[in-house]
């Protein structure tokens, strides 16, 4: 026993929370990841209509709080008649959360290649697909992975917002351990060792790569600006 109602049992719930945490995470990241390809592609669009379009879906979305793409997900489509799993309504409000985030970021790092290199594509008479394909994109997923994995770490605590539909994560974990033993310090101070022992090697990750990113702009290379709400 630890502290007198802590025991492995409680442990291995918490782990278990952890890895649906992480299991999430990635399953967020994974599906908002093709979706903010899609929506980056898209905000750099010759066609003005498309462009509006995905600007729209950015807004709506960084201006709407993640807690309430969950509700709407969970209780709202249900009371539409399509009754769904926790697990399946936390996976779409945090595919839709993500989307909108990472097709903001990766669209500012494919503006962001020298405009140089878009016009000696042009001076190739390659396609617009050619020279995406080609020369832009291999350069900003370069410039993008830096932000993208910092992103990550944001991913891995807003999941903890899936707690509030039921899905049984970290948090709602801990929450179901601590109406058991009722010693909230214990449990939440395990909580958050769990989260920064999955958070930290991301931050340390993306702090590296980004001055990986510095020293190449030192030599030469473009700097990326992009800001997210």
């Amino acid at each position: 026993m630890i502290d007198g109602g802590l025991n492995s049992y409680h442990l291995q719930y918490l782990l278990f929370g952890a890895l649906w945490t992480i299991g999430l995470s990635l399953i967020a990241f994974v599906g908002g990841g093709l979706a903010g390809g899609v929506i980056a592609l898209c905000r750099v669009s010759p066609i003005k209509a498309v462009r509006w379009a995905t600007v729209a879906w950015i807004q709506i979305i960084q201006g709407t709080p993640l807690l309430v793409v969950l509700f709407l997900c969970y209780f709202g489509l249900s009371i539409a008649g399509l009754e769904l799993p926790a697990i399946v309504a936390a996976s779409i409000a945090m595919i839709v959360y993500v989307s909108a985030y990472l097709g903001e970021i990766w669209r500012g790092c494919i503006e962001s290649v020298p405009r140089t290199q878009w016009e000696a594509a042009e001076c190739l008479a390659l396609s617009r697909t050619q020279r995406m394909r080609l020369v832009v994109l291999p350069q900003a997923v370069r410039i993008a992975t830096p932000p993208t994995v910092g992103f990550m770490v944001q991913i891995v605590k807003n999941t903890s917002l899936a707690s509030i539909v039921g899905f049984i994560e970290l948090v709602r974990a801990g929450q179901l351990i601590n109406n058991s033993i009722f010693q909230p310090f214990t449990v939440y101070l395990l909580i958050a060792i769990v989260y920064f022992a999955m958070c930290y090697p991301l931050s340390v990750w993306s702090r590296k790569l980004e001055q990986r990113q510095q020293f190449g702009n030192n030599r030469g290379t473009a700097t990326p600006s992009v800001t997210t709400a």
